[in-house]
This record gives C-alpha cells, structure tokens and sequence, in this order.
C-alpha cells in the first residue's frame, strides 16, 4: 500500500543531487570542499562526506583539494541518447541537411515536457550558439521545441504552459499564453515552426516534427542560422519544404522499426 510518506523526498539524495549540479558549473576547475558547503548552506563536514562518497562510487573525482564530475556520466549519457528511437534514424538526415544547407541542425526530443537536443551537425557556415547535445531548453522558447509542442496531446500543452510557465530568453520569446496558443495552431496547420531571434539575438530557425502513429511529435528537426541569411523565403518557404521532406522520410522509417 502506497502512503504519503512513500512520496517524501529523500533529503540525502537531493544534497547529492544539488552538489552534482553546482559541480557541473563549476566546470574542468571543480570545487573545493569549503566552497561547496557556502554553496549548499551545508556544514563542511557534511558536504566532505558527500563529497567523498560520491568520489568512492566514481561519479566524480579529485584532483587536489578540488573535485569535479567524472567520465562516469559520459557512459550513461551516451547510453541513454543511443536508445531513443530517434537518434539512429534522425543522424543520417541531419549530417545530410547540414550539408545541403551549411547551417546549423538539430534533432531535439521532449522529456519531461523539456525540450532535450539530442544529435547536432555543423555545416560550413553555421553559427556557434549555447545549444550543445544535452542541452535542456523549455519548448515554447525554440523553434524545434515549439514544433513538438505543437503536436503534443492537448492535455501535455495546458500543463506544459499553464504549469510549466513561459519564461523569456530574450525580447522576441513568446511568453503570453494566448499568442502562444494560436501560433501552435499556426504551426500544426502549416507544418512547421519558426523561431526569429526568440532564443538567441541574431539567430533566425526552422524546425518539424518528427511524429508517431498517433500524429503526436516525439521529436523534431530544426535548422539554424544568422537572422541576415535566413530571412524572406529561405526561411518561410525553401527551408521547411526541405525540412518536411528530410522529417517525412524519417517518419517512414520510425513507422518501420
């Protein structure tokens, strides 16, 4: 029988798990023992055994007096990217696009109603932007993320935006519920997402869902660059006709495995 107390928190792993965040951006450097207990509010010897349970069990390591994240975490996450359905079918036609256009392109999936990227290629001229595998970005902020909130189940969307909130990134992110709401009908009737500098200044994008048996996006393709280049019809027209061609195709395949 499930009780309210099976649902508690348990304290010590949420420490571990706050320590593993704070380490994270702290980046090749680490931390001292000293200045992970000021980061946490924790007394430092509380935050040394943690530390020096985490290092036992490998997750991360020391050097010095400072700690920092293991290679450990490489191992799953490259684990965990190489099951999703997606990734062994949507790599070919992103490193094509990226060399058809020159441009940056994305596959994202969701998870946990966040927009997770997946796989990326450069192409010749693409543009750097904070985007990274792994990255965790909210899905009303780009353009890929919006071409699968778009196509989410409705009940997914009203939690996602009622719950979840719209934060912005910059002055173009879209944060009113009901411009959002009727650009997502937009984006369903025409197939696609645009995203003109609503994640990053300078950075115009296209992006396509990538959808199940049920018409629900379990991922999407997106393709990036400056504001200057992708503008008129590159952007509205040729782009996402090439898109919606390369997504097609790996929509055929998903139905197939």
């Amino acid at each position: 029988m499930t009780t309210h107390s099976d649902h508690r928190p348990v304290e010590t792993v949420e420490t571990a798990i706050d320590l593993l965040g704070v380490l994270k951006q702290a980046g090749r450097t680490g931390m001292g023992v000293t200045e992970v207990a000021t980061e946490l509010g924790l007394a430092k010897s509380t935050a040394h055994r943690h530390l020096q349970t985490l290092a036992d069990r490998g997750l991360i390591v020391r050097a010095g007096d400072s700690y920092r994240l293991s290679s450990w975490f490489l191992d799953y996450g490259i684990h965990v990217r190489n099951q999703h359905p997606l990734y062994d079918l949507a790599r070919p036609k992103v490193d094509e696009l990226a060399a058809e256009t020159d441009e940056k392109v994305w596959c994202v999936i969701e998870e946990d109603d966040i927009g997770v990227h997946l796989y990326g290629a450069t192409g010749k001229h693409s543009v750097t932007t904070h985007a990274r595998v792994g990255n965790r970005t909210p899905l009303h902020q780009f353009a890929a993320g919006k071409a699968i909130l778009a196509n989410l189940p409705d009940g997914q969307i009203d939690r996602i935006i009622d719950g979840h909130g719209l934060n912005e990134r910059t002055p173009q992110t879209i944060t009113d519920p009901g411009e959002l709401r009727a650009e997502l009908e937009s984006i369903r009737e025409q197939g696609y997402a645009l995203n003109r500098e609503e994640s990053v200044p300078g950075v115009h994008a296209v992006g396509a869902p990538v959808r199940d048996e049920n018409g629900h996006a379990i991922g999407a393709i997106s393709i990036a660059g400056p504001a200057n280049r992708l503008r008129g019809e590159l952007l509205t027209q040729d782009l996402p006709d090439l898109l919606l061609g390369a997504v097609n195709e790996v929509e055929v395949n998903l139905a197939h495995v």
